[in-house]
């Protein structure tokens, strides 16, 4: 098919202007019509989507699927996937159908809610298909305004300092981007990402009001793209909007944060820091490594003293996307390939986690762990979801979660074995707060009169955990289904990494020379 990247882009921001056009009132009817539109573009964009994944070729480690036409005064849109990406594409078309049968039980301003969220996918969809610098920061940028609107108009009590605290977070850490894609554009004299790839850029070292930079402009590109991806994903420590970010937010906000929004960094970090800057992130790499080993053990740490499930549950983010960063800068086949299996298994898993705290906070109100206890007894279908994605969350063997912690912690144990050993504490860290968690809200007796009466999920319910069941055991038992896609991908990444290392210390040593 023709333009299929732009059909799938496009079609949730399209059904979002059909409604803002057509639809009117706020009266039970239109609300109904606004959740079945909203539902019926989602779910035909996956269902087209489908077919970027069946007609994808892995052995082709080039971009494919690449459309291109002149946008404005000398911007190109380009739009394309690589191995990469793809996968990528494909996980955030497969859980906005899920957030919006999850918001099925929303009543304020239905017709706004359904409309941000359609422009979200639009927004987080351009980003992974973007092939021009000025493209990928427009869909980059923009995707924080709905995610802003969505915190501040429909979160919890304290919305505002949210929604404002994760705005300003990530946009200021994404100026530093602006400033540095201008630098690369004058050096480069283009801003298509596929030739900006195999540029090289200057590495020689120079000093700055007395501070030696080692390896010169690169890594003052990589700092810059660096402030950007380390605040989206989050790193530590400038992870502290993530857990305010995910309280406040509605259910399917927490679901679209932690499944997707997370990704981008980890996704900018592959498609930019490593292929374009590769001398800065070999000067970097260490300092990565160690604020990675240190995110997984602190915030693991932080987690297990969260009486607020939803904060808890962010907090094993920031730790989980510890193993991402780390997989990341290990460059090297397992690291990388583990680093994109956790963040795509960490989609269902954290999106499935968000959804457990949503049933119940549904029917009580609250979210305090205390508040619960002894729902085995009401609740065991409820029980048995929970469990699984605990077990997940945990990375038990034969779920996704093991995979992509298993192989990140291969790649890093052939660069540091600290740094691993480090990590790997992390792991059990993980199994005591989510056992914590588990324990306190599902076993026990049936205490608290107010849990007496509480309902087990509704068919709804069990419609959206469905799916995330099937993928959290599919790819925990057949990992062939992610890593063959990305393999050859991630092969080419590294080797052209190790390639233009090479390349830019014999230029260094050539300039010494001379």
């Amino acid at each position: 098919m023709d333009n299929i990247l732009s059909i799938v882009t496009f079609v949730p921001a399209i059904a979002a202007l059909i409604l803002a056009v057509f639809l009117r009132g706020e009266d039970v009817a239109a609300q109904r019509n606004a959740k079945w539109g909203a539902l019926f573009a989602t779910t035909v964009t996956f269902l087209v989507s489908i077919g970027i994944y069946t007609g994808f070729d892995p052995a082709n480690t080039g971009f494919q699927f690449v459309e291109e036409a002149e946008w404005f005064m000398g911007l190109k849109y380009k739009m394309g996937v690589d191995g990469i990406s793809v996968l990528f594409v494909l996980l955030t078309t497969f859980i906005m159908p899920l957030t919006i049968l999850a918001s099925w039980n929303v009543e304020v301003r239905v017709k706004e809610y359904m409309i941000a969220f359609l422009l979200l996918e639009t927004l987080m969809l351009g980003v992974f298909m973007a092939l021009d610098l000025i493209l990928f920061y427009l869909f980059f940028e923009a995707g924080l305004i709905p995610m802003f609107l969505i915190i501040g108009i429909w979160g919890g009590k304290e919305r505002i300092y949210a929604s404002f605290k994760f705005f300003l977070y990530t946009f200021l850490g994404s100026v530093l981007m602006l400033v540095a894609m201008v630098a690369m554009y004058v050096d480069a004299g283009t801003s298509d990402i596929e030739a900006l790839m195999s540029h090289q850029f200057a590495s020689q070292s120079f000093s700055v009001l007395g501070v030696h930079i080692v390896g010169g402009m690169q890594t003052l590109m990589f700092l810059a793209f660096f402030a950007s991806f380390a605040v989206k994903m989050p790193m530590w420590p400038v992870h502290t909007w993530l857990p305010d970010a995910h309280v406040q937010a509605p259910t399917a906000g927490s679901v679209v944060l932690a499944a997707i929004l997370l990704k981008m960094g980890g996704y900018g970090f592959l498609r930019f820091s490593l292929p374009m800057f590769p001398v800065g992130a070999e000067v970097l790499t260490p300092l990565v490594l160690w604020m990675s080993a240190i995110a997984i053990v602190y915030t693991s740490l932080v987690a297990m003293v969260q009486e607020d499930m939803k904060k808890l549950i962010a907090y094993s983010s920031v730790a989980h996307m510890g193993f991402v960063t780390m997989g990341i800068f290990a460059a090297n086949q397992q690291g990388v390939d583990g680093a994109i299996f956790q963040m795509i298994s960490h989609g269902f898993i954290s999106a499935a986690l968000f959804l457990c705290v949503g049933v119940i906070y549904d029917r009580m109100h609250t979210r305090d762990i205390d508040a619960y206890g002894g729902l085995v007894n009401r609740m065991p279908a409820y029980a048995m979801v929970f469990m699984l994605f605990t077990m997940a969350n945990v990375g038990l063997p034969g779920t996704s979660g093991f995979v992509g912690e298993f192989l990140t912690l291969m790649g890093i144990f052939q660069v540091n074995t600290w740094v691993a050993a480090v990590a790997t504490s992390g792991v059990i860290f993980s199994a005591g707060y989510a056992l914590w968690l588990y324990r306190r809200v599902v076993f026990g007796d049936l205490i608290k009169e107010s849990l007496k009466s509480i309902t087990d999920m509704s068919s709804r319910e069990r419609a959206v955990f469905t799916p995330l069941i099937v993928m959290t055991v599919l790819l925990g038992v057949y990992p062939s289904l992610v890593t063959d896609i990305i393999g050859p991908s991630t092969a080419a990444l590294i080797s052209n990494y190790d390639t233009a290392l090479a390349a830019a210390e014999a230029a260094i040593q050539v300039a010494e020379t001379h």
